[in-house]
Protein backbone atom coordinates (compact mmCIF):
# COMPACT_ATOMS: atom_id res chain seq x y z
CA UNK A 1 0.00 0.00 0.00
CA UNK A 2 2.79 2.42 0.90
CA UNK A 3 4.51 1.84 -2.44
CA UNK A 4 1.34 2.39 -4.45
CA UNK A 5 0.56 5.52 -2.44
CA UNK A 6 4.09 6.85 -3.01
CA UNK A 7 4.00 6.04 -6.74
CA UNK A 8 0.68 7.82 -7.08
CA UNK A 9 2.02 10.88 -5.24
CA UNK A 10 5.13 10.88 -7.46
CA UNK A 11 2.91 10.78 -10.54
CA UNK A 12 4.45 7.65 -12.02
CA UNK A 13 1.89 5.00 -11.07
CA UNK A 14 -0.08 5.33 -14.31
CA UNK A 15 3.10 4.73 -16.32
CA UNK A 16 4.16 1.53 -14.56
CA UNK A 17 3.27 -2.09 -15.23
CA UNK A 18 2.27 -4.48 -12.49
CA UNK A 19 5.76 -6.00 -12.70
CA UNK A 20 7.41 -2.60 -12.19
CA UNK A 21 5.11 -1.89 -9.26
CA UNK A 22 6.05 -5.24 -7.72
CA UNK A 23 9.75 -4.43 -8.19
CA UNK A 24 9.33 -1.04 -6.50
CA UNK A 25 7.48 -2.71 -3.62
CA UNK A 26 10.20 -5.31 -3.24
CA UNK A 27 7.90 -8.26 -3.92
CA UNK A 28 7.65 -10.72 -6.75
CA UNK A 29 5.15 -10.23 -9.54
CA UNK A 30 3.47 -13.48 -8.48
CA UNK A 31 3.07 -12.22 -4.93
CA UNK A 32 1.52 -8.97 -6.16
CA UNK A 33 -0.90 -10.87 -8.41
CA UNK A 34 -1.87 -13.17 -5.52
CA UNK A 35 -3.34 -10.15 -3.76
CA UNK A 36 -4.23 -7.81 -6.63
CA UNK A 37 -5.28 -8.95 -10.07
CA UNK A 38 -4.89 -5.52 -11.71
CA UNK A 39 -3.83 -1.93 -11.33
CA UNK A 40 -7.51 -1.15 -10.74
CA UNK A 41 -7.43 -3.45 -7.69
CA UNK A 42 -4.37 -1.58 -6.41
CA UNK A 43 -6.16 1.75 -6.73
CA UNK A 44 -9.25 0.26 -5.09
CA UNK A 45 -7.02 -0.58 -2.14
CA UNK A 46 -6.07 3.10 -1.94
CA UNK A 47 -9.81 3.94 -1.80
CA UNK A 48 -10.11 1.62 1.18
CA UNK A 49 -7.21 3.47 2.78
CA UNK A 50 -8.89 6.81 2.10
CA UNK A 51 -12.08 5.52 3.74
CA UNK A 52 -10.33 5.44 7.12
CA UNK A 53 -8.65 8.81 6.74
CA UNK A 54 -9.34 10.73 9.98
CA UNK A 55 -10.68 13.73 8.07
CA UNK A 56 -13.21 11.62 6.15
CA UNK A 57 -14.28 9.91 9.34
CA UNK A 58 -14.80 13.37 10.84
CA UNK A 59 -16.98 14.38 7.86
CA UNK A 60 -19.14 11.31 8.46
CA UNK A 61 -19.56 12.31 12.11
CA UNK A 62 -20.19 15.96 11.29
CA UNK A 63 -23.11 15.31 8.93
CA UNK A 64 -24.92 13.69 11.86
CA UNK A 65 -24.53 16.57 14.31
CA UNK A 66 -27.64 18.37 15.52
CA UNK A 67 -25.85 21.73 15.67
CA UNK A 68 -26.14 22.43 11.94
CA UNK A 69 -23.96 25.56 11.86
CA UNK A 70 -21.17 23.67 13.59
CA UNK A 71 -21.80 20.73 11.26
CA UNK A 72 -21.41 22.93 8.16
CA UNK A 73 -18.07 24.21 9.40
CA UNK A 74 -16.85 20.73 10.34
CA UNK A 75 -17.92 19.25 7.00
CA UNK A 76 -16.03 21.95 5.09
CA UNK A 77 -13.00 21.88 7.41
CA UNK A 78 -12.63 18.11 7.26
CA UNK A 79 -13.35 17.80 3.54
CA UNK A 80 -10.52 20.25 2.93
CA UNK A 81 -8.43 18.47 5.53
CA UNK A 82 -8.80 15.27 3.52
CA UNK A 83 -7.91 16.98 0.22
CA UNK A 84 -4.89 18.56 1.90
CA UNK A 85 -3.68 15.29 3.43
CA UNK A 86 -3.90 13.43 0.11
CA UNK A 87 -3.28 16.28 -2.33
CA UNK A 88 -0.24 14.70 -3.99
CA UNK A 89 -2.02 11.44 -4.74
CA UNK A 90 -5.30 13.02 -5.72
CA UNK A 91 -3.68 15.59 -8.01
CA UNK A 92 -2.16 12.74 -9.99
CA UNK A 93 -5.34 10.70 -10.09
CA UNK A 94 -7.57 13.63 -11.04
CA UNK A 95 -5.01 14.61 -13.68
CA UNK A 96 -5.08 11.27 -15.50
CA UNK A 97 -8.73 10.41 -15.00
CA UNK A 98 -9.49 10.73 -18.73
CA UNK A 99 -6.86 8.20 -19.77
CA UNK A 100 -6.48 5.83 -16.84
CA UNK A 101 -9.46 3.59 -15.97
CA UNK A 102 -8.07 2.89 -12.50
CA UNK A 103 -7.85 6.62 -11.73
CA UNK A 104 -11.34 7.16 -13.11
CA UNK A 105 -12.69 4.38 -10.90
CA UNK A 106 -11.08 5.86 -7.78
CA UNK A 107 -12.36 9.37 -8.49
CA UNK A 108 -15.86 8.08 -9.22
CA UNK A 109 -15.89 5.98 -6.04
CA UNK A 110 -14.62 8.87 -3.95
CA UNK A 111 -17.17 11.25 -5.49
CA UNK A 112 -20.02 8.80 -4.88
CA UNK A 113 -18.96 8.30 -1.25
CA UNK A 114 -18.89 12.08 -0.77
CA UNK A 115 -22.27 12.44 -2.50
CA UNK A 116 -23.84 9.93 -0.12
CA UNK A 117 -22.59 11.90 2.88
CA UNK A 118 -23.78 15.20 1.39
CA UNK A 119 -27.20 13.64 0.65
CA UNK A 120 -27.43 12.54 4.28
CA UNK A 121 -26.47 16.03 5.42
CA UNK A 122 -28.93 17.80 3.08
CA UNK A 123 -31.73 15.46 4.16
CA UNK A 124 -31.00 16.22 7.82
CA UNK A 125 -30.94 19.96 7.11
CA UNK A 126 -34.29 19.74 5.32
CA UNK A 127 -35.91 17.63 8.03
CA UNK A 128 -34.70 20.04 10.72
CA UNK A 129 -36.14 22.99 8.79
CA UNK A 130 -32.74 24.69 8.63
CA UNK A 131 -32.41 24.90 4.85
CA UNK A 132 -32.67 28.42 3.46
CA UNK A 133 -36.09 29.21 1.94
CA UNK A 134 -36.23 28.20 -1.70
CA UNK A 135 -33.35 25.71 -1.44
CA UNK A 136 -34.45 22.16 -2.13
CA UNK A 137 -32.68 19.12 -0.79
CA UNK A 138 -31.41 18.41 -4.31
CA UNK A 139 -30.02 21.95 -4.62
CA UNK A 140 -28.41 21.63 -1.19
CA UNK A 141 -26.62 18.47 -2.29
CA UNK A 142 -25.38 20.18 -5.46
CA UNK A 143 -24.09 23.16 -3.48
CA UNK A 144 -22.39 20.92 -0.92
CA UNK A 145 -20.75 18.90 -3.67
CA UNK A 146 -19.28 22.06 -5.21
CA UNK A 147 -18.17 23.47 -1.86
CA UNK A 148 -16.47 20.21 -0.82
CA UNK A 149 -14.97 19.22 -4.17
CA UNK A 150 -11.30 18.66 -4.88
CA UNK A 151 -11.63 21.03 -7.80
CA UNK A 152 -12.84 23.84 -5.51
CA UNK A 153 -10.08 23.04 -3.03
CA UNK A 154 -7.46 23.28 -5.78
CA UNK A 155 -8.92 26.40 -7.40
CA UNK A 156 -8.77 28.29 -4.11
CA UNK A 157 -5.22 27.04 -3.64
CA UNK A 158 -4.31 28.39 -7.09
CA UNK A 159 -5.74 31.74 -5.92
CA UNK A 160 -3.14 31.68 -3.16
CA UNK A 161 -5.45 30.99 -0.23
CA UNK A 162 -3.97 28.84 2.54
CA UNK A 163 -6.15 25.95 3.69
CA UNK A 164 -7.38 27.77 6.82
CA UNK A 165 -8.63 30.70 4.69
CA UNK A 166 -10.27 28.28 2.24
CA UNK A 167 -12.15 26.71 5.14
CA UNK A 168 -13.36 30.12 6.36
CA UNK A 169 -14.44 31.22 2.90
CA UNK A 170 -16.24 27.98 2.03
CA UNK A 171 -17.90 27.78 5.44
CA UNK A 172 -19.24 31.29 5.00
CA UNK A 173 -20.44 30.44 1.50
CA UNK A 174 -22.09 27.24 2.73
CA UNK A 175 -23.91 29.05 5.52
CA UNK A 176 -25.14 31.73 3.09
CA UNK A 177 -26.14 29.22 0.41
CA UNK A 178 -27.75 26.65 2.69
CA UNK A 179 -28.86 27.77 6.12
CA UNK A 180 -31.95 29.73 7.10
Amino acid sequence: METVHRLLAEGVFNELTMEEIADRAGVSRATLYQHFDSRLALVDMICDRFAVNPSLLAVRRAVRLDDYRAAVELVIENALGFWSSEEGVLSQLYGVVAIDPSARALVERQREDRRQEMETFARRLRRAGTLRDGVSERQAVARLMVLTSFETYRELGEAGLPVRERVKLLTSMAETALLA
